[in-house]
């Protein structure tokens, strides 16, 4: 079997470490020795910008004249490419990132496959906490959300992401859509106890089965496409 090459390493304030690898011509990002991703397996990562950016695709009726989009997560940039082809231009699409080595990575081994995608005008990179970066934005921010942080809220990444799926986070999430805008999450697998919780703090989600790679033979992934809920109105 081909050896890994080892090509860059970071360590965060909790100790989690992250590495970026290369075997053959394939790429692998791992956090503490574990695999977390890599570019044979982008499938699921580009759905999740395929329909959680739907409704603001290039040339649609009601694609807004210049839509926001805000990806949590940079990871191997696939969700990035992906959302950037979606949306078209003009544009906004905002990555926040936790690590900068994750963003320098991006710049240099992985234009292999992607190519200069932190170079494109529409591309906005804010490195720092998801947590810090949305805290700070306003109601009506964006059109869609798109997060791929933890594999579940119950399989965390890092620790400090427990503040990402608080109900009091969440209705801030909810308020920061513009009217027929989208928040989706990308998860390891289904999260019934997250859906309640999506659902209590205003959001009707859809759950759509997705696969790691095009011509898997089963879904093992999932993504959660949530939008606001409608007020019924009463009678009068």
């Amino acid at each position: 079997m081909i050896p890994y090459e080892d090509l860059g390493e970071s360590r965060i304030d909790d100790g989690t470490v992250f590495s970026l690898h290369k075997r053959d011509k394939e790429f692998f990002l791992k956090y503490n020795g574990s695999e977390l991703m890599s570019t044979n397996h982008t499938y699921s990562e580009q759905m999740l910008s395929e329909i959680g950016c739907k409704h603001l695709r290039a040339g649609s009726a009601k694609r807004p004249a210049y839509p926001k989009v805000l990806i949590g997560g940079l990871g191997l940039g696939f969700t990035l490419k992906r959302a950037l082809e979606v949306v078209g231009s003009p544009a906004t699409v905002e990555v926040a990132e936790l690590m900068p080595p994750l963003i320098e990575w991006n710049r240099t081994f992985l234009v292999e496959y992607n190519g200069p995608l932190l170079e494109d005008p529409r591309t906005l990179i804010t490195q720092g906490d998801l947590f810090d970066t949305l805290s700070n934005k306003g109601s009506g921010s964006y059109d869609a959300i798109l997060l791929d942080i933890d594999n579940t809220p119950d399989d965390l990444i890092t620790a400090g992401n427990a503040r990402l799926y608080t109900p009091s986070f969440l209705e801030k999430i909810l308020s920061l859509l513009t009217p027929g805008g989208k928040v989706s999450y990308w998860l390891s697998e289904p999260a019934p106890k997250f859906k309640l919780l999506l659902e209590k703090a205003g959001f009707y989600v859809e759950a759509y089965p997705a696969k790691q790679h095009e011509k898997s033979k089963r879904a093992v992934h999932c993504i959660y496409v949530c939008n606001r809920k409608k007020v019924k109105k009463g009678r009068r």
